[in-house]
């Protein structure tokens, strides 16, 4: 019954202080910490960035079917002054004629063959469309995976500061213990001694955690996109695991929505588009042509009675224009080589991206199984290593043990807490790493 006592005094020792603190500080969960993700990570607003680029080239791929037209304008002024003399003895003076001249263009050219190349690119825009897509659902992911990794990291510091809260409360309890033997005679006071420095140094090792846990909201802020020296919020006390993944249909659903696979296969299909692109040069191109030309021109005096004062004229040509390739140096041939060879090396980077995706798949399954044991056998071994350390502890107190016994009963204690803190939260991570291989961490 004292044994229980005791145990609860020290629990609740430990506690006290991290609870209240707790409670004075916002908490911040999970999913406001993905939210504000996804709405300030720069990496994942570059993205964007990108997708909206590729999307805007395809909004205007339909005009590579439309004509061209341009036009041209311009307007020129003139002063003459010629002084000519006759054979005759005649002479004349026409110093001071001046005119002006407007002249205007407009011209229109449409494509309307040129070895279906127009279509090619037309396809090739929309796929580009699509890979910014799957590039920006990419970022999402991976940044989920990061914040989910980060949040729970000061989940399990976290759980580390209360391990060495509860650690101080046993060296405080083994630190009155020793002094009050020591004040009767009944304890050396080698024993009060190393209590004491034994106690210190976690009181050092609590403000280094506490250090290491401003340092991981920091690094999460980063992701957030928010200050870093904003590190008043708390984070949630547990790290909840999914213990039901199956191997499986992991395996399939990984083949067939992993993003990087997707992307990896999106590249061949846009490299196979840009390959029918080039070899539209082989073909002729055949054009449509329509010109309007507008020439006016006005002058103040005729060299002759049959020089207008005045001329305008308009011409309206039409026609078609065939652009036949017969040598260019076997510049198509050259680019036809090298689109083959790229379709080429996106199938293999597909086929590289298959089998490593397949590796980490088996690789983070085999660590989730794993730690899913270890899990379940430090959450017996804390049980035992607290009750252990109370039992040494309570002899202590009654004088049939030393302060050896405590502080290895102490250290297993800490050591299992360490144990089952990193086996949970690397579960976790194991866990995330198969939902992102998957795809599954962003809902569609």
């Amino acid at each position: 019954m004292k044994l229980n006592a005791v145990k609860l005094l020290l629990l609740c020792l430990a506690l006290t202080g991290i609870a209240s603190q707790a409670q004075a500080q916002q908490i911040l969960t999970l999913e406001q910490a993905i939210d504000l993700a996804l709405k300030n990570n720069y990496d994942i607003r570059l993205a964007h960035n990108d997708a909206d680029v590729l999307a805007n080239d395809y909004a205007y791929a339909n005009f590579a079917f439309v004509p061209r037209i341009n036009a041209s304008a311009g307007r020129t002024w003139s002063t003459t002054r010629t002084n000519q003399e006759f054979a005759n003895g005649n002479k004349r003076d026409t110093s001071g004629i001046k005119s002006n001249n407007y002249t205007a263009n407009v011209a229109l050219n449409w494509t309307l063959f040129d070895g279906l190349k127009m279509f090619a690119t037309r396809q090739r825009l929309e796929s580009m469309r699509d890979l910014g897509e799957l590039a920006l659902k990419n970022r999402i992911i991976n940044t989920i995976a990061d914040i989910i990794s980060s949040y729970y990291n000061i989940v399990q510091q976290k759980q580390q500061l209360r391990n060495l809260a509860e650690q101080m409360s046993i060296s405080e309890e083994r630190v009155k213990l020793s002094d009050a033997k020591f004040q009767t005679g009944l304890g050396p006071k080698t024993d009060l001694l190393q209590s004491q420095v034994d106690y210190n140094g976690q009181k050092t090792a609590y403000l280094r955690q506490q250090t290491a846990i401003t340092q991981s909201k920091a690094v999460l802020n980063q992701l957030m996109a928010i200050a870093a020296g904003n590190t008043t919020y708390d984070v949630q006390d547990s790290i909840p695991i999914n213990l039901e993944l199956n191997y499986g249909a992991l395996q399939q659903e990984v083949m067939n929505n992993n993003a990087l696979l997707k992307i990896a296969q999106q590249q061949v299909t846009v490299s196979e588009l840009q390959l029918k692109e080039v070899k539209g040069d082989y073909f002729p191109t055949l054009s449509f042509n329509t010109t309007y030309n507008f020439n006016r021109v006005n002058s103040n005096a005729a060299t002759n009675s049959f020089s207008p004062i005045f001329n305008q004229n308009g011409v309206l040509n039409y026609g078609f224009s065939a652009s036949i390739p017969i040598f260019n140096g076997l510049n198509v041939r050259r680019q036809v080589k090298n689109a083959k060879l790229n379709v080429a090396y996106q199938q293999l980077w597909l086929d590289n991206s298959r089998s490593r995706v397949s590796l980490s798949l088996d690789s983070t399954f085999k660590s989730y199984e794993y730690y899913k044991t270890a899990v379940t056998l430090e959450e017996e071994n804390i049980g035992l290593a607290r009750e252990n350390a109370m039992v040494a502890l309570e002899r202590f107190r009654q004088g049939v043990s030393t302060t050896l016994e405590v502080k290895l009963a102490q250290q297993s204690l800490q050591d299992a807490f360490n144990r089952l803190i990193m086996a949970r939260y690397n579960t976790k991570l194991a866990e995330t790493e198969l939902l992102r291989l998957k795809g599954e961490l962003l809902k569609d």
